[in-house]
Formats: structure tokens, C-alpha cells, sequence
């Protein structure tokens, strides 16, 4: 069993999102303040912020990182109706300055009508590319031509996918084609399913996204979606945060060799993970795929987990200020979720109840055996709302 440390977050209004970097040695967070912040982790173990500034002029929703073959990256959407690149550089313009490094606005992307609800980069193999979905429902894809000039971003293309855009999701596996799935908070069950999914083909007359799927049953607001790590895996899972937590799996049917991908998916929905009839905002997987962690309105960080069955149990149940919640919940069926305390769980680093993110391991790893500050060698942060709501050579060229 481990301390949970908290952490002063500083900032003035509702904590919105909380990122780690590859290395989970930083962490990003923004807020409805409009500011956004940057925690580097000290050789004592705690959190202390680096750099925090303001740019936007309406809350900040999502902030993300690029891959660190790139640089240190992070982008932010607003309610502006912008999403903001930021570059850390090494100040040596002024003495004072020398060997300190401090962020600067490199591009703002000023295309969406509406605010800007979610922003993420690409996975590393498919280049420097950002993905944007806004409320008007468009999805914007963007990319960086040149990596050592960050002020120039291409639009690549747009889709319009005719609901209300709250959240994305690129499918890391790098065996299979780019796919990306976007959820919407549109509350009418009527207006259909509530996550599309779209795959890049590529071929020798035309390279565009195309919609493969629509997840019809999922007709609940999503406010979170998130690939799992493919780990070896033929099909692909996804995290839907409603009100309730669907995991979902999607297998390529065939392949078809004039459009070097697949046609169609075999969607089936494993499990139903209930959080007390709570609105779930944020789902975060670990670095295997294995875990993954939920937070709702309850003020409770909820780890799941599937046995060999394939059936998903509650491992760990965990308030905001890091304190375990004694076993209440039977355990999980395929269709229903479940709880029971794991001994040793990891205790969360913020306290939380609408976003939830797992830090990823040290690189390189080098432990050998379980630690005693860990479970399962990885540690989980969450966030809370405590005052108020080489270049890529072509267009998915592999990186080196």
C-alpha cells in the first residue's frame, strides 16, 4: 500500500483535462480559467509547476502532447473556437533567460466556427498530424510538412460528420490502417448512434477518410473515447465513456487489395461497466491495454479489468483525495460492471471526478519485478473540478 500524493493545482476554476507526456515525467493540465499549465516531476518525487500561461479567451478543454521525436509539443482547444500549437524552447535571447526554457505559440488553427471540443496528435509511425472535432461537427485533420517549422500547418481534410463533435480518438496500432473514431454529446437518443468510426484509404486514384462504422447502439451522450494500446491484438478495442463505460471490440471482416485495408468491421460489445447510473467523463487505458480507468460524477476513479473469460471486473474503487473505497459491488459480469479492492492498487495523484489518465512507465523500463509503489508497474493520475466546472515523408509515411 502507497501514499496518494496531492497536488495544489493553482489553477482558478474547473480543471477540464490532464495529460502526461511519452515519459510521464510532465504532465499538462487547463482549465476553465483559460490557462494552461506544466508540471515537471522533481528528483524528490513531487510535482511543481513550470510554466503556466494564458492565450485563450474562453475555457480551455483538452491540452495534448506530441510524440518527443518532435519535440516538446503540446496543443490546446478552446471555446475561442481555436486550437493553439505550443513548443517549449531554450530561452538564450536575454541573459537572464540563459539554459531556462519557456513556451511560445508557434500556429493557431482558426478554421472551426464553434468551439473546439477535442484535439489530439497522431500516433508517431503516421508523422507530426493533429485531428480536431468541433461542436459544428466537423473534424479537422492537419499536418506539419516540415517538423523543424511548426508555424506552418497544412489542412489536410475535413469531415462532416453531421453531429455534434465532442471528443476523438486515433487508433494507435501500427499494422493496421489509420482509423479514428469521434464521439458526440448530442443528448437525443433520436439522432442515432452516437460514435463513428473512420478509416484512411489510400490508393492510386484517391486518398481520403472514409466512415466504416457507426456504433448504433451507443445513442447516450459520449463525452470520452479511447483506442486501447493494440499489443499484438487482430482486432481493435475502444472505451466509450456514457452513462456507463461500453467496451467494444472491432475486427476487419476482409481485406481488399485494390484498397490495401479493410471493408467493414465485426462490432461486438463485450461489456457494459456501470458506475451507478453516474455520468462517466473520462476512460484511460494503460500502456498494455489491459487496465483501464473511468471517472464519473460520483467523485470515484473506478480500475477495470478483464479475466482470461473475457469477463471485466471492478478491481478498485478510489475517492478523490486517494482513499480506497471499502468492497461494496459484486464482481462484474460480461454485461455489468462490478467492484472489489485489489490490495496494493495505486492511489490517484489528483483529486478527481472528471478526468482520469494513466501515466505511462519510466523509459527505458527497467524493472524486473513488481513495485510496492505500483500496481502492475504503472500509476494513474486524475483531475477534479475543486472550484467549478524526421519530417514525414508523405501523408502517413513510417517515421524513423
Amino acid at each position: 500500500m502507497f501514499v496518494a500524493k496531492s497536488i495544489a493545482a493553482e489553477h482558478k476554476d474547473l480543471i477540464h483535462d490532464v495529460a502526461y507526456d511519452f515519459y510521464g515525467r510532465r504532465i499538462a493540465t487547463c482549465s476553465t480559467d483559460q490557462s494552461v499549465r506544466v508540471w515537471d516531476l522533481g528528483e524528490d518525487g513531487g510535482w511543481f509547476c513550470s510554466s503556466c500561461w494564458k492565450h485563450h479567451s474562453g475555457s480551455v478543454w483538452r491540452v495534448t502532447w506530441a510524440h518527443p521525436e518532435f519535440g516538446q509539443v503540446l496543443a490546446s482547444c478552446s471555446f475561442d473556437r481555436t486550437a493553439v500549437i505550443w513548443e517549449e524552447i531554450v530561452g538564450e535571447s536575454k541573459p537572464t533567460q540563459k539554459g531556462q526554457s519557456h513556451w511560445i505559440k508557434r500556429a493557431a488553427l482558426v478554421d472551426s466556427r464553434t468551439s473546439v471540443t477535442d484535439v489530439k496528435f497522431s500516433p508517431r509511425h503516421l508523422g507530426l498530424q493533429l485531428a480536431m472535432c468541433s461542436g459544428d461537427g466537423v473534424v479537422r485533420f492537419y499536418e506539419a510538412s516540415d517538423v523543424t517549422n511548426l508555424a506552418i500547418w497544412s489542412s489536410q481534410e475535413e469531415i462532416q460528420t453531421k453531429l455534434n463533435c465532442s471528443c476523438l480518438s486515433w487508433n494507435p496500432s501500427r499494422v493496421h490502417p489509420p482509423m479514428i473514431a469521434v464521439g458526440s454529446d448530442d443528448p437525443s437518443p433520436t439522432s442515432g448512434g452516437k460514435v463513428q468510426i473512420y478509416e484512411y484509404k489510400e490508393n492510386e486514384r484517391k486518398k481520403k477518410w472514409n466512415k466504416t462504422e457507426t456504433l448504433m447502439n451507443i445513442t447516450e451522450a459520449v463525452h470520452d473515447l479511447a483506442f486501447a494500446p493494440n499489443m499484438g491484438r487482430s482486432y481493435h478495442v475502444i472505451a466509450v465513456a456514457t452513462k456507463d463505460v461500453r467496451i467494444m471490440t472491432l475486427k476487419p471482416l476482409r481485406r481488399d487489395a485494390n484498397t490495401m485495408g479493410p471493408i467493414g468491421l465485426d462490432i461486438k460489445q463485450p461489456a457494459q461497466l456501470d458506475h451507478n447510473n453516474q455520468q462517466v467523463w473520462r476512460v484511460s487505458w494503460n500502456v498494455t491495454g489491459t487496465i483501464l480507468a473511468s471517472s464519473s460524477d460520483d467523485g470515484l476513479v473506478r480500475l477495470w479489468k478483464a479475466n482470461y473469460l473475457g469477463n471485466w471486473k471492478c478491481i478498485q474503487e478510489m475517492k478523490g483525495d486517494g482513499t480506497s473505497v471499502p468492497p461494496a459491488m459484486p464482481f462484474a459480469s460480461q454485461e455489468q460492471g462490478g467492484g472489489r479492492q485489489v490490495p496494493g492498487a495505486q492511489e490517484p495523484t489528483f483529486e478527481s471526478r472528471r478526468t482520469a489518465s494513466f501515466m505511462p512507465p519510466p523509459y527505458p523500463r527497467r524493472q524486473t519485478e513488481p513495485s510496492p509503489r505500483t500496481y502492475d508497474g504503472y500509476e494513474i493520475l486524475s483531475t477534479s473540478p475543486l472550484i467549478g466546472a524526421g519530417a514525414s515523408r508523405s501523408r502517413f509515411g513510417t517515421s524513423t
